[in-house]
């Protein structure tokens, strides 16, 4: 089995590249979309209840991920604390999922009598969380911060909350790609900048020396 872990800034095009991967063949665990699942979890809720207070809950009794963003995401202590409870109550749980999602391949690879699946682990703070010394590879997406900024503006991200996400969301390495010779042998950068077939030929011939081709 190869890991391949994606790093980069919020905006950057991480999912993008992620996306790719999975079209020619890799698995890919994304780690948002195994938070989102772990906020459904009845005990989480009241985890998040209990730190945060019933506001975080929407009508239906469901965490309210817009409400808790704005409680986690700004540049108060206050913020950083609350955020810190947050990665507490959900990285322990999403983290175990990863695990699991390594140990299934392993398992099915055993069974089929095969090495070559290719994991991509799609991970917010990839260096931070420790995930990249799993990694055979680390792809970094990188992007002009005029276009990165674009991105975000048409998330609906106000100034203020892209400021707030990227203080929150500052990794090491994961802002610059900077030259091949000042990255480690096992990181590649990946220019997200211009359109999805630019950044889609550099995925690909990542792809290709992935697969000895």
């Amino acid at each position: 089995m190869i890991t391949v872990g994606i790093g980069g800034r919020i905006g950057a095009g991480k999912s993008t590249v992620a996306r790719r991967f999975g079209e020619l063949g890799a698995r890919v665990v994304d780690a948002d979309a195994l938070a989102h699942e772990v906020l459904e979890e009845p005990g989480v809720t009241r985890e998040i209840v209990a730190r945060f207070g019933a506001g975080m809950l929407g009508p239906e009794g469901r965490v309210d991920r817009g409400r808790l963003a704005a409680a986690v995401f700004g540049p108060s202590s206050d913020h950083a604390a609350a955020r810190a409870a947050l990665e507490a109550i959900v990285h322990p749980r999403v983290r175990a999922r990863i695990a699991g999602a390594l140990a299934e391949t392993r398992e099915a690879e055993r069974a089929a009598g095969r090495s070559d699946s290719v994991v991509v682990l799609d991970v917010p703070l990839l260096v931070r969380s420790g995930w990249h010394g799993a990694c055979d590879r680390v792809v970094l997406a990188v992007c002009d911060d005029r276009v990165r900024r674009e991105r975000l503006d048409r998330r609906g991200l106000s100034a203020e909350q892209q400021a707030a996400r990227d203080a929150a969301g500052e990794d090491p390495g994961a802002d610059t790609g900077g030259t091949a010779a000042d990255r480690p042998e096992n990181v590649v950068a990946v220019d997200t900048s211009g359109d999805l077939a630019y950044t889609f030929r550099q995925v690909d011939r990542i792809w290709d020396s992935l697969r000895g081709r």
